[in-house]
């Protein structure tokens, strides 16, 4: 196809380019800070005009970004004078409720498939914002509030279908193109446009959940407890830490508004009286100014934080891996949590041990099996102008924490200009596996608008 207004013809989704009107709607993705302009933007409604957009991209020699939910913090779903396939009109989610499984495609968000999945008492291991794209989530291994029950999202993943770099239409499992169906599980988007995945399905309807925040002059005390409490917890309990500023609104008290604070937001699977036993334990060591603890849907706890952070907010985020927090970082964490630039600013520590921690370490691609914690730093704002200072207070964070780090990181949790050095660290032992899977599926690195496995490197 040597022409857009040929590839136009062909595609039966719209096809937008500079100059239209919905042109940037069409270009917008959730970070507000990354406004690139793609040549071409193609709004795919089918597996033929993906097939169609891949083609089109290899002929011409452009760049091509894929789009799924669109919330990638890196803004890997667009790009300059490429084209973006988006796949945001392929959202269907089909449930089988008797064989407990979920098929998902490409550019659904988790609220759509917590919304399918909810009505038969089942969810699948998500993360903790419902807009959040399931492919993006999933590709990167996928962490949330049901890691330490069920694992990582990948480990819930029976199944991939992709179109490739030479346009062939594949699946990827067990048995299938094993070799891609590892490397899909942690090695991000490297290998192909994912047009759907199946999962299995997990018995969760409604948990005990919210919120528990402090003062941050307690922050301290409040994070070694929660460490020590935390260590050998049952795979029932997940809460993650933060650090934050509470918001202007109800449900918060007036006289707490805006005040800094700790927090740790809980997800409990089990049963009431385990979860009262570990919630009371935090309530009688310091008793938390808000306390919103309580049974609640998994969707909506799954979607507590999305008014909060709705799309077009400027962000900078920051990742790492951690085995432990020992005194230094709990007093960096402090320091740097009482300079939060933005209200809506914060730092989380999510758990990926308990089930995630046990999962074989060879059987995917992702390469923190031996972690305990996730962090993201996030500089947010609406307010472009503050951009300056939000990137430099979640580096600054970041620089003095990364000494006490694993290495490595969550890749969702990544900019894009992060450096070679570091998407290796993050793909750790497990990156030369993935260099070979993505010289054999593409050998030409059509697909680079990620945190990228150049083929080229070590080829003479």
């Amino acid at each position: 196809m040597k022409t857009v207004d040929q590839f136009r013809a062909a595609l039966k989704g719209a096809c937008v380019q500079p100059g239209e009107a919905d042109y940037d709607a069409a270009r917008t993705v959730y970070n507000a800070s990354i406004g690139k302009r793609p040549a071409v933007i193609a709004k795919c409604t089918d597996v033929d005009d993906v097939a169609l957009s891949v083609e089109f991209a290899r002929g011409q020699g452009v760049l091509a970004a894929i789009r799924g939910g669109g919330h990638n913090g890196a803004g890997f779903g667009t790009c300059d004078g490429g084209i973006v396939i988006d796949l945001g009109a392929m959202r269907g989610v089909t449930v089988d409720p008797v064989a407990r499984t979920v098929r998902v495609e490409g550019g659904a968000t988790w609220a759509d498939v917590d919304k399918a999945t909810h009505a038969h008492g089942l969810t699948v291991p998500c993360g903790v914002v419902s807009t959040t794209g399931v492919s993006g989530l999933t590709l990167g291994g996928g962490h949330g509030y049901l890691t330490r029950k069920y694992g990582l999202t990948i480990d819930s993943l029976l199944g991939a279908e992709l179109v490739l770099a030479d346009g062939r239409r594949v699946r990827a499992d067990a048995t299938e193109n094993p070799d891609l169906f590892w490397a899909l599980r942690g090695g991000g988007g490297n290998f192909g446009v994912v047009t759907a995945l199946e999962f299995r399905a997990h018995p969760v309807h409604t948990v005990i959940g919210g919120p528990m925040i402090w003062p941050l002059e307690m922050a301290p005390e409040v994070l070694r407890f929660y460490l020590d409490e935390t260590a050998d917890a049952p795979d029932d309990v997940f809460g993650f830490f933060a650090t934050m500023t509470v918001p202007p609104g109800p449900p918060f008290p007036e006289t707490l508004h805006l005040t800094k604070g700790c927090a740790v937001v809980w997800c409990f699977t089990g049963n009431a009286e385990d979860a009262a036993r570990v919630l009371d334990r935090f309530r009688k060591f310091k008793a938390p100014s808000v306390d919103f603890v309580a049974p609640i849907p998994m969707p909506a706890l799954n979607s507590m934080f999305d008014a909060l952070y709705p799309p077009g907010m400027h962000w900078h985020w920051k990742g790492d891996m951690f085995s432990d927090i020992g005194e230094a970082a709990i007093r960096l964490h402090v320091k740097y949590s009482e300079r939060l630039p933005s209200m809506l600013s914060a730092m989380h520590l999510y758990p990926v041990d308990g089930a995630a921690g046990r999962a074989p370490d060879d059987e995917t691609a992702w390469a923190h099996r031996r972690a305990r914690f996730s962090e993201v730093i996030v500089g947010v704002d609406p307010d472009p102008v503050k951009m300056v200072s939000l990137r430099s207070w979640a580096r600054d964070y970041w620089m003095a924490l990364h000494p006490h780090s694993l290495g490595g990181a969550y890749s969702n949790f990544m900019m894009g200009d992060e450096g070679v050095d570091r998407v290796r660290a993050t793909y750790g032992v497990k990156y030369t596996k993935l260099l070979d899977v993505k010289r054999r599926y593409d050998p030409d690195n059509l697909f680079r608008v990620n945190h990228n496995i150049e083929p080229s490197i070590g080829l003479t």
